[in-house]
């Protein structure tokens, strides 16, 4: 049986003949060269744009991802100031229930322009109930504020420091709201004025002030100076 020969390959003549095609390469003009440079040349070629496009591509992903990582967190951010107002809803709400019971309480304290008849005469039976003299009690110009009425009552009494202690305790735990302002206590002046300081007895001076209600026509001509005041 007849038997083939092997072709004994030549690796040194191989290696040689390899290296003579990367020799005295015209670098100006590459179509010229033998075909492995140019294998490897449009090769490097060919990665070396794939990895600009890659690398321009990654940076556009860069930019993007700093984006949606910016914009994540300002939604957070909204997200924990939304839950924190929802969370204290309740307690606000609360709040604005306690605080319109309040002034409900204080508009009950209010009276009517017909009831301070009542509480003028209430002011003054608590000076007399006090053992209290009064020099002057003279009610002053009604003062017409936004939503109310203030009433301010000059008032001079005579009597010991503790019961003007007590009658100013008693103005204070009036059911209408009642202030004392403007107070000034001195020794009484006039003929009877040594026995007076012997006795002890002093000289009030305050302006009481009280609030009522606005009526329909005080109401109503708020209003119109209102509109008179906005078309100026």
């Amino acid at each position: 049986m007849a038997t083939k020969k092997v072709q004994k390959v030549d690796v040194s003549e191989q290696f040689a003949n390899l290296q003579r095609q990367f020799t005295n390469l015209d670098t100006k003009d590459p179509s010229l060269w033998p075909p492995l440079p140019r294998y490897i040349l449009c090769l490097f070629i060919v990665v070396a744009v794939v990895a600009a496009l890659w690398f321009v591509k990654l940076t556009d992903y860069e930019v993007e991802l700093q984006t949606e990582k910016t914009t994540e967190l300002t939604l957070r951010e909204d997200y924990k100031k939304k839950l924190q107002k929802a969370v204290s809803l309740d307690a606000l709400k609360k709040q604005r229930e306690q605080i319109q019971q309040y002034v409900i309480q204080l508009e009950k304290q209010l009276p009517s322009k017909a009831e301070m008849a009542a509480l003028l005469s209430d002011i003054n039976q608590s000076g007399l109930g006090r053992s209290l003299q009064f020099e002057l009690f003279r009610p002053g110009q009604v003062v017409v504020r936004e939503y109310y009425a203030e009433l301010p009552i000059s008032v001079r009494v005579t009597g010991r420091y503790h019961d003007m202690g007590a009658f100013a305790s008693d103005i204070a735990h009036l059911s209408r709201i009642v202030t004392l302002n403007d107070v000034a206590i001195a020794a009484p002046q006039g003929k009877d004025k040594e026995r007076d300081i012997a006795n002890g007895v002093l000289t009030m001076d305050a302006t009481a002030r009280t609030f009522r209600y606005l009526d329909t026509e005080e109401i109503q001509a708020q209003r119109k100076t209102a509109a008179k005041g906005a078309a100026k």
